[in-house]
């Protein structure tokens, strides 16, 4: 029989700090590094979310009144949903080309054309279906920048324009917007922020958070600094069905000379209250947009094919625009009326003009506006978020979002004008 000798191997030392070190089987044992040492330098750059803090407090409280998420509190409309059940039924469960649907790119340049002036996007190389705006804004970065490029980015501003640019490897270049200017770009300060290095401007009109939007004679000085400096453009437009007051949406790519130098990116979330059916769009030049196109192929490989099916109802089918103008007149009111309430209380707002939010000051109650975001959730239940969390220009001011009901934003109002007499 033959006779085998165990060796009892040398166990490494466990160190205070959770690393190890040591020998074993003879062989030496590296000290463990802490694991944050291991992260890429642009995810630590991003800063966390300054909405998440608030969402979780508010998820451990009950009789919360939200005015904090910027989701529409509207169901689906029935044509939509009745298309993606079918979708389901009929067994359309594979992927679809990497683009996206054709029917459904189709749909988008046919739509941009008729509503808003714009060119004739060739549907094979110059439209692309992604996972919501978010995937769309995500991969026009990934395409255009390198290390060290800068991207002006208006501030406040939606808290992934910022994200995006630095995890590209990009530097922000922060342009303020003041409640003054009613939020909007002056054009003197994109001329001042512009250097050897600025690749492109990041605009998003109507505008998350402050509900600004810009004219015609605005979109068209942007316009012609972009040609002057050879700029990019990427152009947030998940909100241009929702306006109110008379206003008209521009599409930036449809002014004269844009098409060729902007990506224009969209989508079905707020228009259509399709947030969780994750499609939005990217259109643009065919060489930006085949760029963006190889990135979401080893990212992502397709859109969901449900919500694609879903998506080209909302383009097509004529029972859905019904819906649709319902839910603008109902934002209207829910507009008219938090504004109102908001200055009567004494935080003083100016009007927005599109999307589904009110950005007042909150400068008078001598509070900063994490104190007060704060002690509002803790004392009247009611949440909003701080202005600051969306860059520099919120400071002294909340984001409230009127997607909520009419009888939430009247409760919310009310508690928040218990609060401001008992703290002003």
């Amino acid at each position: 029989m033959s006779t085998f000798a165990f060796s009892t191997p040398t166990v490494p030392n466990v160190l205070s700090n959770g690393s190890y070190g040591g020998v074993a089987n003879g062989h030496a044992v590296a000290t463990m590094r802490p694991l944050t040492s291991r992260l890429s330098q642009r995810v630590l750059a991003v800063p966390p979310s300054g909405i998440r803090k608030y969402f979780d407090i508010a998820a451990t409280m009950e009789d919360v009144v939200s005015l904090g998420i910027g989701e529409p509190d509207f169901v689906t409309p029935p044509p939509i949903l009745q298309a993606g059940i079918q979708s389901l039924q009929r067994g359309h469960t594979s992927y679809t080309s990497n683009s996206g649907m054709y029917e459904l790119r189709e749909a988008v340049a046919k739509n941009l054309r008729q509503r808003y002036g714009a060119t004739a996007y060739d549907v094979d190389k110059e439209v692309l279906i992604t996972v919501g705006v978010s995937e769309a804004m995500y991969l026009a970065m990934q395409a255009i920048l390198d290390p060290g490029d800068e991207v002006i980015v208006p501030q406040p501003c939606f808290v992934s324009y910022t994200a995006s640019v630095i995890l590209a490897g990009g530097n922000v270049v922060d342009l303020p917007t003041y409640a003054e200017d009613n939020f909007e770009i002056r054009p003197e300060a994109i001329r001042a922020a512009i250097t050897p290095r600025t690749k492109a401007l990041l605009i998003g009109f109507p505008s998350n958070p402050t509900g600004a939007v810009m004219d015609m004679a605005g979109m068209m000085e942007i316009a012609r600094i972009a040609m002057e400096h050879d700029l990019l453009v990427i152009s947030d437009e998940i909100y241009d069905r929702l306006v109110y007051g008379g206003h008209h949406h521009i599409m930036f790519a449809a002014l004269p000379g844009m098409a060729e130098r902007t990506i224009h990116l969209g989508g079905m979330s707020k228009d259509y209250a399709m947030t969780g059916w994750r499609i939005g769009y990217a259109v643009g030049p065919e060489e930006l947009i085949g760029a963006m196109r190889k990135i979401h192929q080893y990212l992502i490989m397709s859109a969901p094919t449900t919500g694609q099916e879903a998506a080209l109802a909302a383009f097509t089918d004529p029972a859905t625009e019904e819906y649709v103008q319902q839910m603008i007149e109902s934002y209207d009111r829910r507009r008219r009326l938090i504004h109102e309430g908001l200055n009567e209380i004494g935080l003083d707002c100016f009007e927005p003009k599109g999307a589904f939010y009110a950005f007042p000051s909150i400068k008078s109650t001598g509070m900063n506006e994490h104190e007060f975001c704060e002690r509002l959730l803790v004392e009247e239940h009611v949440a909003v978020i701080p202005g600051s969390a969306f860059g520099r220009g919120g400071e002294g001011h909340i984001r409230c979002a009127y997607a909520a009901s009419i009888d939430h934003i009247e409760t919310a109002l009310e508690r928040m004008y218990r609060f401001v007499r008992r703290h002003g």
